[in-house]
């Protein structure tokens, strides 16, 4: 097919808030009461606005940037340095919001192609500059911090050119895809194929394809369409040492396979340049409603019944009691007390979602309808699950408008098996709540099952103290260590950064370590590819 593309302009998330500035609020006034009365309300600055760091790269650098890829695409003033400033963690908003710009990259750089990837990383190899990719810039765990120091500058390489989708095989259900597409323009050209990727997760409306692929993305729907690394069938990277092309077959043994070690390598191994992707057709019907179970409990063994009967349906999320009880699944209603918004009044909500051939969908919702009734679940019909479809990318934004009321408010994930669920949320909640105190807020919800297991997303508020930087860090390295206290995972899709790096020796063990350096090693030798992230 021929090659289809979208212009690579595109709105900027806002340099300390999420997502668009068009979109940032206040805090929705049915929830200050619910704010004021847990934790108080105070004003704390939103926007600082500083100057950045003198460019540590001369002139000559820049100019044999531009002479690569046209004056145009390498930018050097101080709104394209600030807009690829860290990522979107609460570490790094705090520190955006207080002036700490101190990791800003010296150069932005927007190649439009693989060979221009390639070029710069031979001319960053060849002047030793370090590189961070730049997809979305939606990073949770400190993944766009790289370390700078013995290094000659730091360039960001911003993907935002490469948002063409490249081939559909119809035949086969597969997509090329490159980088640099947004979830909403990756959708958009499929779906005039008719085709769909499935791929929602919360960041979903910033995140690209390149960053879905170098993080291992779990998105929304991950029931019915899978992570997005099991989505993935081919990959074309580009390394310092060189280019790598993988998978050339939908399945294969020969030997290790190699595609895995670049998913979730966060660009610290290559440049991702193409994914191919598997796809599916659209949805001609989607059904999304609403649960109730008397306890988080018997709503989580409802997940695993049918995980392990393989009738998964597109959707499946539980909210366990706190999270229900203030409506967090929808964020239209944060604050409303459940009695006043639906039936869920008390006990834990599910989301479940349907989605195909409406015949299809009928058969898997009679199907998962009868298990769920014969397991004690209410049935709450399509309110609960149409709210929550409406709003599911609204929360980041909610985070905001309580940092600027004094709230700190972060979010962590983990996985583990469904015999240790128990222990890991009872082991989090009380590492969370002993370090922020009695008076911390700890909501938690599961939206990724598998039939061994399944993934808990916890979000955390408490009253932010007069440095809340230091307050949520050890917080943090609590619940860090409380995982793996309990055997779990460091990350389930929020990959690991550089907030998640001092744990990973616990969860894949020296040796393992030991192999992901020796990889390192050998596709980055002179180690300029996003220095200090991910690699133990």
């Amino acid at each position: 097919m021929t090659t289809t593309g979208l212009p690579f302009e595109q709105t900027e998330m806002h340099p300390q808030r999420w997502g668009s500035p068009d979109r940032a609020t206040t805090l929705p006034e049915q929830a200050r009461g619910l704010v004021d009365f847990a934790f108080g309300l105070r004003s704390t600055p939103a926007d600082v606005e500083v100057a950045l760091p003198p460019l540590a790269v001369d002139a000559a650098h820049v100019q044999a940037l531009a002479d690569l890829l046209g004056a145009e695409h390498v930018l050097t003033d101080d709104a394209d340095r600030r807009q690829r400033t860290r990522g979107k963690s609460t570490p790094d908003l705090l520190r955006a919001r207080t002036g700490d710009l101190s990791d800003a990259p010296d150069v932005v750089v927007r190649p439009a192609d693989h060979e221009q990837v390639a070029a710069v990383l031979d001319y960053a190899v060849r002047h030793h500059l370090a590189v961070v990719p730049f997809g979305g810039g939606t990073c949770v765990t400190g993944g766009l911090a790289a370390r700078r120091d013995g290094f000659a500058g730091l360039i960001s390489l911003d993907l935002v050119r490469m948002k063409r989708l490249l081939a559909v095989d119809h035949t086969s259900m597969t997509a090329v895809l490159e980088p640099g597409l947004r979830g909403p323009e990756a959708e958009a050209l499929l779906a005039a194929e008719g085709l769909t990727l499935g791929h929602y997760p919360q960041s979903f409306e910033f995140a690209t394809i390149g960053g879905f692929a170098a993080t291992r993305s779990s998105g929304q729907s991950s029931a019915g369409y899978g992570r997005f690394d099991a989505l993935v069938v081919a990959l074309r990277v580009a390394t310092p040492r060189g280019e790598m092309r993988l998978g050339s077959s939908p399945a294969n043994a020969a030997g290790p396979d190699l595609r895995q070690l670049i998913l979730g390598s966060e660009g610290a191994f290559g440049v991702i340049t193409e994914v191919t992707v598997r796809v599916r057709r659209l949805p001609a019907q989607k059904v999304y409603e609403g649960w109730r179970w008397a306890s988080f409990e018997a709503g989580a063994d409802a997940m695993r019944t049918l995980a392990q009967a393989g009738l998964l349906p597109t959707v499946l999320r539980l909210s366990d009691e706190n999270e229900t009880a203030i409506n967090l699944a929808k964020p239209d209603q944060i604050g409303d007390s459940p009695e006043a918004t639906d039936e869920s009044a008390g006990g834990c909500l599910m989301i479940v979602g349907y989605e195909g051939e409406p015949d299809a969908v009928q058969a898997k919702q009679q199907a998962v309808t009868a298990v769920l009734t014969g397991l004690g679940g209410e049935a709450l019909g399509t309110a609960p699950g149409e709210s929550w479809a409406h709003g599911r990318f609204d929360a980041p934004y909610l985070r905001d408008s309580l940092l600027d009321v004094g709230v700190l408010v972060e979010t962590m994930e983990t996985a583990t098996f469904w015999s240790n669920r128990q222990a890991l949320y009872d082991g989090v909640r009380t590492a969370l709540v002993d370090s922020l105190g009695e008076g911390a807020l700890v909501l938690c919800h599961i939206s990724h099952v598998y039939e061994t297991g399944c993934s808990l997303y916890f979000t955390v508020a408490a009253k932010a103290g007069d440095d809340p930087l230091p307050q949520w860090m050890a917080a943090k390295s609590a619940a860090s260590d409380a995982m793996m206290a309990a055997g779990a995972t460091i990350t389930h899709h929020h990959a690991v950064g550089t907030d998640h790096r001092p744990w990973l020796t616990s969860e894949i063990g020296d040796l393992g370590a030991s192999v992901l350096r020796a990889v390192k090693a050998d596709l980055d030798p002179t180690g300029i590819l996003n220095p200090g992230v991910l690699i133990p």
